[in-house]
């Protein structure tokens, strides 16, 4: 008798993305192009400027030094919170310039 192992496409997907290479790029791109917005709101965005991951490092320019002071205070929180909206450990740490 024939058995199939039958898969999501997720699954299929996930795989694929996996064994190419492809899943963190994705993830780091998913972090700072709309979990950012969704975590922190459109009103933080408008004083954000470019972001880019290096080592498990999200780097954010932000354009006010008192949203700068209390987003520094809160980075620990919002690297988890960042973390949990993309579903995987994509950053460690957060610095803001």
């Amino acid at each position: 008798m024939f058995r199939r192992k039958e898969q999501s496409i997720g699954e299929v997907l996930n795989f694929f993305l996996r064994q190419n290479g492809l899943e963190s790029p994705l993830n780091e791109f998913h972090l700072m192009n709309s979990a950012w917005r969704d975590v922190l709101g459109n009103a933080i965005m408008r004083y954000t400027g470019d972001m880019f991951i290096k080592n498990q490092t999200l780097h954010v320019e932000i354009k006010s030094p008192a949203l700068k002071h209390d987003l520094f205070l809160r980075r620990d929180r919002l690297v988890q919170q960042l973390n949990e909206k993309v579903g995987a450990q994509v950053i460690t740490s957060i610095m803001f310039h």
